[in-house]
């Protein structure tokens, strides 16, 4: 079976994979630390890869310093305002739903910035797994978590900046970085996290790492599960297709999280989630099919 086909699964269970160990890095580290240390040693992994393998480095300058300057977005601001968000009182459920909005934004945004045009379907699609995902995690917006979002304004703010921000960063990978090596690409784009995350964690934290078997064993999935394999395969997904596409995936990590949760936690599978997955994994079926374009008088 070909990368093309596998990739998408691989990819929605690695990056499902990182809220469970989200869970686990909050109680052990402080979240620009943390982020600042994984990305600094996800730069250093991809550069020893890059070596090894003898990856070609950009030759312009321009395309350096937009590899370094997607970076920030795509990773740097992203999930740090994303972990801050939720360390200053943001519901899971709630982030969760801002979240689910990428893909709708990134298809919003896709035609006035890369030129994207998306079928009917993959409109239907685009919807649905926004139904599905609303579906999924209503129990926890009626929960008791709900009654204090009225006091955190700024970070619900904060973290639609931030998926705003991923959602930047996808297309603007998409139209300026489509040529080149993924790894050395990636290398320079943690280069760019690590110039927002470690400038954060000096000025807002105290460097907190507890340095405890459970913080390196995130750690070390962290670099290597999501940095350098979950990252890697979104960055694959982005130059194979339409960044929507790549996006739509999104749709699949609540409930690949809750499953996971389920089997690691043994956290109950509700109804409203069984039946807002199915809608969601029709809905990024929709999305991703592949539709032929038939060309019009015009465009012949």
């Amino acid at each position: 079976m070909s990368l093309d086909r596998l990739a998408p699964a691989l990819f929605v269970l690695l990056w499902s994979t990182g809220w469970v160990v989200a869970k686990y890095a909050a109680l052990h580290s402080e979240p620009f630390t943390f982020l600042t240390i994984r990305y600094g040693l996800s730069a250093l992994a991809f550069l020893a890869l890059c070596l090894v393998a003898r990856a070609q480095w950009p030759k312009s300058r321009a395309t350096v310093l937009r590899a370094i300057y997607s970076g920030f977005f795509l990773h740097g601001f992203y999930l740090a305002g994303l972990w801050w968000a939720i360390a200053n009182g943001v519901p899971a459920g709630i982030s969760g739903i801002i979240a689910a909005l990428q893909p709708l934004m990134t298809a919003m945004a896709a035609p006035f910035l890369v030129g994207e045009r998306l079928q009917k379907t993959q409109q239907l699609g685009l919807a649905l797994g926004f139904i599905g995902i609303g579906i999924a995690i209503s129990p926890k917006l009626f929960g008791p978590a709900t009654a204090d979002l009225g006091h955190a304004a700024l970070p619900l703010a904060v973290n639609l900046i931030a998926m705003g921000s991923v959602t930047y960063g996808t297309l603007y990978q998409k139209k300026h970085l489509q040529s080149g090596d993924l790894r050395t690409i990636a290398t320079l784009q943690y280069v760019g996290a690590l110039i927002l995350t470690l400038p954060l964690s000096l000025i807002f934290e105290h460097q907190h790492f507890d340095g405890t078997a459970r913080a390196y064993g995130a750690l070390v999935w962290s670099v290597f599960g999501l940095s350098m394999g979950g990252v890697g395969l979104l960055l694959y997904l982005i130059r194979r297709g339409q960044v929507s596409r790549a996006a739509s995936l999104i749709y699949l990590m609540p409930p690949a999280v809750a499953l996971e949760a389920f089997i690691a936690f043994g956290e109950p599978l509700t109804m409203p989630l069984i039946l807002g997955t199915v809608i969601v994994v029709t809905g990024v079926y929709l999305t991703n099919r592949r539709i032929a374009e038939r060309q019009t008088p015009a465009e012949a």
